[in-house]
């Protein structure tokens, strides 16, 4: 029996994805590249994934963040923003789509995740994988990225009211 290309090239894992697909819950898809942060919320269709909302740590630029685009800072306000394009979108539940990705607590994809809580989306999760407080505020970086962080969370958090 023929494999599917996906499978053999080790990009989709089948059964973790129907596991997600059976939820009937849209996912929020977390996609951590070498430059940025992706986060897609998509519902499934017959015809296809359907994206209903969409956004990569470079947006985060226009709202003031001068650091990495891939750093748990960085994670954590796209997951905020991620949020906030979702309920305006309409969606207010989701499960969360790390795909192959090693799932490490502390890493960026549950920084996403916390970003996402914290916008006020529903997601299955447990609080043990979050990274720790100063790690997101991104105080083990810089007290600057730490005050751009704070900043940049009250841009969001005012957009969205």
């Amino acid at each position: 029996m023929r494999q599917f290309r996906r499978r053999r090239e080790g990009t989709t894992d089948y059964r973790k994805r129907l596991a997600l697909l059976k939820s009937r819950l849209p996912r929020a898809v977390v996609r951590v590249t070498n430059r940025q942060v992706l986060i897609q919320l998509t519902r499934f269709t017959k015809e296809g994934d359907q994206v209903v909302a969409a956004v990569s740590s470079q947006q985060l630029a226009g709202l003031g963040w001068k650091g990495s685009g891939t750093s748990i800072p960085a994670a954590y306000l796209s997951g905020l923003l991620a949020a906030r394009e979702a309920q305006a979108a309409g969606e207010a539940h989701a499960v969360l789509d790390i795909g192959r990705t090693t799932p490490t607590p502390g890493g960026r994809v549950f920084a996403v995740l916390k970003g996402l809580i914290d916008g006020g989306m529903e997601v299955p999760h447990s609080d043990a994988l979050y990274p720790g407080e100063e790690r997101i505020c991104g105080e083990h970086i810089s007290k600057a990225t730490a005050k751009q962080v704070e900043k940049v969370s009250a841009t969001i958090q005012e957009a969205k009211a």
